[in-house]
């Protein structure tokens, strides 16, 4: 049986949106910048999926560009507001743990001669509202604060932050990765005060390869790329229809509450049999999101402890799986030592797991420290 506890990485396609993408591709196929009848079913079912997105997040439709994936979508947020207000100032501020294509995008921003800032998080794995407004003044463009962290489950009080922000300096742009809260808390673009929001399908049981952000109406981006008319040319070239549509499908199936209080009692489950295990610390603060649960399991290196559990079919990851298998910079940045680190493991729930789950992985673990701990 398989244990698939790997659902911050990815998760599997839901029955109704792999339903959709199918129907698109062999029924509503046509392009939907085409204007003939076969064009306009399809931009038909281009402008549903909008909606859904926007309902979603609390926005208007025309307020949604679609993007290939979260990391498009963050590229456009950070480079795309970077050009538009470089003519204000050069000062962007990034939390220093948030998702690679955050962090590196930040990094090109510094070598194109803006002054970057990274704002570390506190020992609670949660970055400041304080921390951040100290580094704001009038020459700061950018701000991007995600809302909850992908390794660690950690919240990040997002509203908070972006409130200061435009007290002390109202244009600033406001960012925030939310891929991995969406689907799992509310996310409201007012509610939140984010002036940007990226987001990913292949996180909310839709295909790979689709994700959106939203622009807040008034807020400019210089577009990353040039073509078409599509998405407002800040995106263009022929949509995805086929997994665009299944982001909205799957966006159609979301019930947080519902399933958020199932995840956390699973966490708590799993947190109590993990607490027996000699040798397993957590690494998520007690307030994170329950669908993420990190965790360092003795003195065994990730890969080894990962690779091990996979032989007993349980499937979890180091880490972020973008970083394919590299140290945590996020772990680092919580101020954890590098063998504590080396030793971590990423338990990621969703709707579908168990406890049956949770007892393979608590069985497998104690069962690798048996076995690894002494070589």
């Amino acid at each position: 049986m398989e244990h698939y506890l790997d659902n911050s990485a990815t998760t599997a396609v839901s029955a109704k949106a792999a339903e959709k993408a199918l129907q698109i591709m062999t029924r509503v196929y046509g392009n939907p910048s085409s204007l003939h009848s076969m064009g306009i079913a399809a931009e038909k079912e281009l402008n549903l999926a909008r909606k859904t997105l926007a309902a979603n997040l609390g926005a208007q439709a025309e307020e949604i560009y679609f993007t290939s994936g979260g990391t498009e979508a963050n590229n456009l947020a950070l480079f795309g507001a970077a050009e538009a207000k470089k003519r204000s100032g050069k000062k962007i501020i990034v939390s220093s743990v948030e998702h690679s294509s955050v962090i590196e995008a930040a990094k090109k921003l510094e070598l194109d001669g803006f002054d970057v800032v990274y704002v570390s998080p506190r020992t609670d794995g949660a970055v400041h509202p304080e921390d951040v407004a100290a580094e704001l003044d009038g020459s700061t463009i950018l701000v991007s604060v995600m809302y909850v962290n992908n390794e660690t489950g950690a919240v990040m009080p997002v509203a908070e932050i972006f409130e200061q922000a435009k007290l002390i300096n109202p244009n600033v742009i406001c960012h925030t990765d939310a891929v991995q809260a969406f689907g799992k808390l509310p996310v409201k673009a007012k509610k939140l005060g984010a002036d940007l929001i990226s987001v990913s399908g292949h996180k909310v049981f839709a295909p790979k390869g689709v994700g959106a952000i939203y622009v807040k109406k008034g807020v400019r981006l210089v577009a990353r790329q040039y073509g078409g008319e599509q998405e407002k040319k800040l995106r263009p070239g022929t949509e995805p229809l086929p997994l665009i549509a299944a982001f909205g499908a799957a966006c159609e199936e979301f019930k947080l509450e519902e399933n958020l209080g199932r995840v956390k009692a699973l966490n708590g489950y799993a947190r109590e049999k993990l607490a027996k295990i000699d040798g397993v610390l957590f690494n998520s603060p007690d307030a994170a999101l329950p669908y993420v649960l990190n965790i360092t399991a003795g003195r065994v290196r990730s890969e080894t402890m990962l690779h091990f559990l996979e032989d007993r079919n349980v499937f979890v990851s180091s880490g972020s799986a973008c970083a394919k298998g590299k140290p945590s910079h996020v772990l680092s940045a919580m101020g954890l030592d590098k063998a504590r680190a080396d030793s971590a493991l990423r338990i990621s729930f969703s709707k579908y797991n168990t406890k049956q789950d949770v007892d393979a992985l608590c069985e497998g673990i104690e069962a690798g420290l048996a076995v690894l701990a002494h070589r």
